[in-house]
């Protein structure tokens, strides 16, 4: 098989001798990667070199298999990823708890290599054939998803002109926002699924007083409780629904005013237990919105705005995403020129 359409197998054990041993029976056929512990797999799993299989020892000091597993399955860059366990313990449940966490399949050490490569060329063809049904999906229902698309960006628009803020700063957010989730390891099908989600964000500001929304000084505390509440707002909008799009705004609606620091709302979340989807969010947004001209303030450079992006990395925004955004600032620029705003400056 050409190297260049060989697919990657991730491996993930503690011990050495038993990476050698997989690695040598899967290497003849496919790309090899090795992680010596759960956090440095999660870390692969998550980045551009995502693999297509993962192959999991249980037993490992930092983070065990099952708890590695689960965290896989947790997170929308790397849930689709199937995930064998590999491991000395046999018991059924060791096995039952595998299979909890999210395994597709269990196998027991010492390996034999027949089995090995069985077990890892049936899972891939079923990885492959989800992959091509997915994508005969997305074409069989194009046209809903350009209706659906349309309604979700007058929402979206809604609350903006709710707020004075006429224009495309939606589309451009959510375009920002797609960039980034695929720069961070979401598949095609999570960052669409991001993009879809990112207009309603603020949908809950439509509740919000005009004489609040539209203060241009500053808001007085009690009027900040008024403010805040365009979140409930917002999730009272969208209702408790089983949609995984409806699901994904909710925590986009909920999470994308928090802070890396600690010092957000409404919960007050810090760092990585603020929702990844929340995170992304909220930098597309701060960089839209100190980026593009608005009726009550000019654009800033686009060095200001990376200055000030820069100074609240760590602070406000997570500083991965961040480093991020400015990996691709060329291609959000283009996004911005691409849906001037109708009061912008020629």
């Amino acid at each position: 098989m050409d190297a260049e359409t060989q697919q990657t197998v991730l491996v993930v054990d503690d011990v050495p001798q038993n990476i050698d041993v997989l690695s040598g029976i899967l290497r003849p056929f496919y790309k090899v990667q090795a992680a010596t512990s759960g956090t440095r797999a999660l870390g692969i799993a998550s980045s551009d070199r995502q693999p297509e299989l993962i192959l999991l020892d249980i037993q490992m000091p930092d983070m065990d298999g099952y708890s590695v597993c689960q965290r896989l399955k947790e997170n929308l860059a790397t849930r689709r990823i199937p995930v064998i366990i590999c491991s000395a313990l046999g018991e059924v449940d060791d096995e039952r708890r595998g299979f909890d966490a999210g395994c597709v399949d269990y196998i027991t050490k010492p390996v034999s290599p027949a089995i090995v490569l069985a077990r890892v060329r049936t899972h891939l063809a079923l990885y492959n054939q989800q992959r091509e049904l997915w994508r005969q999906v997305r074409e069989q229902t194009a046209e809903i998803h350009e209706t659906r698309l349309a309604l979700i960006k007058c929402l979206g628009k809604a609350s903006e002109y709710k707020d004075d803020q006429t224009g495309h700063h939606v589309l451009r957010m959510a375009h920002y926002s797609r960039l980034l989730a695929l720069a961070v390891g979401f598949s095609e099908e999570d960052a669409e699924l991001l993009f879809q989600a990112a207009p309603m964000h603020d949908v809950g500001k439509i509740g919000t007083p005009d004489h609040i929304l539209k203060k241009k000084g500053k808001l007085e505390p009690e009027e900040w409780d008024i403010m805040r509440r365009h979140v409930e707002n917002g999730v009272t909008i969208l209702g408790d629904h089983k949609s995984e799009l409806l699901q994904l705004a909710r925590t986009v609606i909920l999470s994308h005013h928090e802070k890396w620091d600690g010092t957000g709302y409404p919960k007050g979340l810090k760092g990585e237990e603020i929702p990844l989807p929340g995170r992304i969010v909220a930098l597309a947004d701060v960089f839209d919105a100190l980026t593009s001209e608005r009726p009550y303030k000019p654009a800033w450079s686009v060095d200001r705005s990376v200055a000030q992006i820069q100074a609240d990395a760590g602070k406000h925004f997570d500083p991965n995403l961040v480093r991020k955004l400015l990996s691709m600032l060329p291609k959000l620029l283009a996004i911005r020129d691409s849906f001037q705003d109708s009061h912008a400056a020629a």
